[in-house]
Formats: C-alpha cells, structure tokens, sequence
C-alpha cells in the first residue's frame, strides 16, 4: 500500500482484508505481541482510507507467502537503510521475527562458546534478544562480536507477476510463513549488525533465556533439543507454556517409573523424584508432530473458542488415555484472557482438529 496521494483512497473491503491477512501472518513469525495484533486488526477493521491500512503495517516485514497481500509489489513497499550492506535491507525500526531472534541468540551462543563473551554478559544479552521487537535491537547486541560469515539481514521478499488474492487470506498467510521459515532459512542466517554497539557491563545480569514455546519455532527448538538431550523424542506428558516447558517421560530405571522435568532453556530434574506409572501406558513421539499444522490451528485458536480477547495460554501434548481415545496422541490448545474465561481446542498431530471447548 502507498502513502501520499493515493493514500487518501478510499479502502475496500478486499484491502481491509488483505491487511488484516498480513498482520495475521506477521503475529505468527512473531512480529507482533498479542496485544498488537488485536489492536493493530481491529484498526484494519475500521480503516476508511488506504493510508491509514499502510500505516498499520508499515514497518513489518513482509513474509514471502503473503507478499500477494501487498498491491504493487513487496519490494516497492519498503524502503532500504542507507547504513545497509545491501539496497534489500529493512530498516532498524522494522519489527523482528522469532526466526530473527533465534538467529541472534545463536550468534551469541556461537560468541560465549568461542570467548568473546562471558557467563553473565551471555545470560543478559541472550535475555535482551528474546524480547527485542525491532531488528535494530537485535542487531545492537551483536554490533561488537566477530562471526564467521556475515550474512545478510532479512530482506523484503522480491515482487511476482499475476498477484491474485487467495481465498481463507488468514489461514494460507499463515500456514505458507511457517512453511517458508522451516523450507528456506537459509535466508534467516543471521540479523544486520546496524545500531551502537551495546556495552554488556551496563546491563544487569537477569534470568535464563524464556523462548515463547507455544509458537511453532519455539516448539520446534524445544523438539531438537529435547532430542538432543535424551536421545529420543518420548514422553508421557508435555505441558508447553509461554517461557517454560514441564514433560513427563520415562524414567531410567524402567517403564515403571517416571521423571518429570522442566525447561528454561535447559533441561532439570523436578525434585529430582521418580514416580511410578503404568508399563503399557501409552507415550507421544514427537517427532509424529506436524508442528506446521498445529501452528496454523494456534493461529485461530482464540477465534475457535469465542473467548474474548483471549490468547494462547499453553499447550498439554498427551496420550488420550479414556476408553474413546484408546491411548491416541492429542495436543490440546488452552485460550484463556485476563479475566479467566478460559475455551480449549483438541487436536492430532497431524492438526486435525477433534473438538473444540467454547468459552467458559
């Protein structure tokens, strides 16, 4: 969408709906808090002007499968930084991805295992990456750390011929970020390194690293590491919340016994106590997750359930144990707002959705 004169242009419907299908994809790479979202569509909503939809969605990153969703082309709605390497580059101000953040926080992770930095200047800036908004924040805080390769920062998606506009605009926005993200990240190597470089003994040491696990790169990481620490992908139980993960599995010992363990960025026993559980109980393989899918049903969730200005609250992966379910792997999504009405919606691992609880 343009500015100046065409700005005065009155909106359609098909513009109001195009701009509420990229904030749509915008929120689920992260770009947006919850809170954003539902200010920032129900603005598109209202629009009356062409102008005013553009200003709603004038320093997002616009992600490859929604580039349809911008008239004239993705590359003409972004101007480039002049501090930039490449004319492509989006600007400080653009709102940053999760893929984004989770690139920084690797190259920090890459810097505190080469010595450039140290436990605490690690803990704290890690911290800061998590919740930057901007790809100006991001880039601050790694301004100062040498890497291998220096790839180039995210940049606008280059325009196609024959846009058409896609009917379910939300939902396919969506379900082609998360697939873009996960098929070709080889475009979200690393963030630009733009802004001042930040001096880590000003900032205060802080808590671990809280990754917002219920989204799907969050959930992904969680599976790879979670993988990596035990060697398979086996639980009882999973409860996913926004900075923390709880998981059931079995214990060392045997099927008989169970561990629980939780998750701050890293894996700890909880008390360090084993529990006994059933031999044949049935156990989720995550890696039988289609996490793409899931993300696009996180996506619509709040909708689903009717609960106003509700969000997702957190998300419980276990085995439906009932005499109906026979031991079937489901994923339940929990919304809930902030006067605790509360809706859930049920669902495979392949996304599937099998019941949904409306508001209560």
């Amino acid at each position: 969408m343009s500015t100046g004169s065409k700005g005065r242009m009155r909106a359609r419907d098909l513009d109001r709906v195009n701009a509420c299908g990229l904030l749509d994809a915008a929120y689920a790479e992260g770009q947006l808090g919850a809170d954003e979202y539902r200010e920032r569509t129900a603005k598109a909503g209202r629009a009356k002007t062409v102008g005013e939809l553009a200003r709603l969605t004038s320093d997002l990153q616009i992600p490859a499968a929604a580039r349809d969703l911008v008239p004239g082309g993705s590359a003409k709605t972004r101007k480039p930084s002049r501090r930039s390497r490449t004319r492509a580059s989006y600007p400080d101000h653009t709102r940053a991805r999760n893929a984004d953040r989770a690139n920084t926080i690797r190259v920090l992770d890459d810097a505190h295992g080469e010595g450039q930095l140290d436990a605490d200047e690690h803990q704290a800036l890690t911290e800061l990456a998590s919740e930057a908004k901007t790809l100006g924040e991001l880039g601050a805080l790694v301004a100062d750390v040498q890497r291998v390769a220096e790839a180039p920062p995210p940049s606008p998606p280059r325009s196609s011929r024959n846009l058409r506009f896609r009917a379910a605009v939300g939902v396919a926005a969506v379900l082609g970020v998360w697939a873009g993200y996960f098929a070709a990240g080889r475009d979200d190597r690393a963030v630009s390194a733009q802004a001042a470089p930040v001096e880590p003994g000003t900032v205060q040491p802080l808590v671990l690293p809280r990754p917002e696990l219920y989204t799907v790169a969050g959930m992904t990481l969680y599976r790879d590491e979670y993988r990596e620490k035990f060697g398979d992908t086996l639980v009882d139980e999973l409860w996913l919340h926004k900075d923390f993960a709880s998981v059931q599995r079995i214990a060392p010992e045997g099927p008989r016994w169970s561990v629980d363990w939780d998750y701050w960025g890293g894996f700890t026993k909880h008390d360090n106590l084993i529990t006994t559980r059933r031999p044949d109980a049935p156990i989720v393989d995550l890696a039988t997750l289609n996490i793409e899918a899931i993300g696009a049903v996180l996506a619509t969730a709040p909708a689903m359930t009717e609960v106003p200005g509700g969000v997702v609250d957190s998300i419980e992966i276990s085995a439906d144990d009932s005499t109906a379910g026979n031991g079937r792997p489901v994923v339940e999504i929990r919304v809930r707002n902030d006067r605790s009405q509360h809706g859930s919606v049920l669902i495979s691992p392949s996304g599937e959705v099998l019941k949904v609880r409306e508001v209560g």
